[in-house]
């Protein structure tokens, strides 16, 4: 069922909330105003961090469909945008000149039609929808190159796509539209300027608390405070890639797992493959390591719960 945006900052805090998102204000605010203002909105961030998973929530909670492109190197309009059916085209055209057809300018517009076009996710995200407009996730744009940028500024400019052989494309209502980017390159501040911007970083400890307990509840609650205490302090060291979020929970989902109730040393070195993806951060944590910070975390929550 198709819902109204959000009136107000709090309404989309409940929103988010409402479907296990554990937002902060600062991400609510821009998120409002870029609902309110039909304006893309441009998340940046380390991965696992939850960027992807605000257009994932917006499209179920408001009741829209959700048109992903995940981007990649060499991304072009043909996987982005549109492309012919060139095999009913050929057929098409046999077909006609099989059947005597000779005026040529008349094939060509039948060929060119919209029905052999096939439309891809930039342009189904411009279609008239009964729900409403979609959300539109672009995804990963950093993957891409600057020439994909650029075709990107007329469709984000104006929500509009030229097709040479059928002409201009234009929604009637602009789609919900959030580009998420890793920053493994710079964007081009050309498209950040059609853009509100904001950076997820990874949460405090209290929100991240917050989140393993809504998305990992099976994990016991003493494990889950010794999960998010170690988390936190592992980001604090010298890593090649931190974990984010996602490993979080998929950590204490490990550990729900195999039973444990609070973090033991010899399991949290072999389960850190859970937590890290490179065999150099996981050897600098293993054994030893790993035993110094369980340590540490357990004794900063005694502390703390004797206070």
């Amino acid at each position: 069922m198709t819902r109204a945006l959000p009136a107000s900052i709090d309404d989309t805090l409940k929103l988010l909330a409402g479907a296990d998102y554990a937002a902060d204000r600062a991400l609510a605010t821009v998120l409002f105003l870029a609902l309110k203002l039909g304006r893309p909105l441009f998340l940046e961030g380390e991965a696992g961090v939850g960027k992807t998973e605000i257009a994932k929530v917006l499209a179920s909670r408001l009741g829209r469909k959700l048109i992903r492109l995940q981007c990649y190197e060499g991304l072009d309009v043909a996987s982005a945008v549109y492309e012919w059916n060139y095999a009913q085209q050929m057929m098409a055209i046999r077909l006609a000149e099989a059947s005597g057809e000779t005026d040529r300018a008349r094939l060509e517009h039948d060929v060119f039609s919209a029905r052999y076009l096939v439309k891809r996710p930039l342009l189904q995200a411009l279609e008239p929808s009964a729900e409403g407009p979609p959300v539109l996730l672009i995804d990963e744009l950093d993957r891409t190159d600057e020439a994909f940028e650029a075709y990107l500024l007329e469709v984000l400019s104006d929500f509009q796509i030229t097709i040479p052989e059928l002409g201009t494309v234009k929604a009637e209502q602009p789609p919900i539209v959030i580009i998420t980017s890793n920053r493994t390159r710079e964007i081009h501040d050309a498209l950040k300027r059609r853009c509100l911007y904001h950076w997820i970083d990874y949460p405090d400890a209290e929100r991240e608390l917050k989140i393993v307990r809504l998305k990992a509840p099976r994990a016991p609650e003493n494990l889950t405070r010794e999960i998010v205490a170690f988390v936190q302090k592992l980001r604090k060291e010298d890593l090649f890639k931190q974990p984010g979020v996602a490993e979080t929970l998929d950590w204490a989902a490990a550990l729900a797992e195999l039973d444990a109730v609070a973090l033991d040393p010899a399991q949290v070195s072999d389960t850190l493959g859970v937590l890290l993806k490179y065999q150099d951060d996981i050897a600098r944590m293993q054994g030893a390591k790993a035993q110094e910070l369980v340590e540490q975390v357990r004794a900063e929550l005694r502390a703390g719960s004797s206070e």
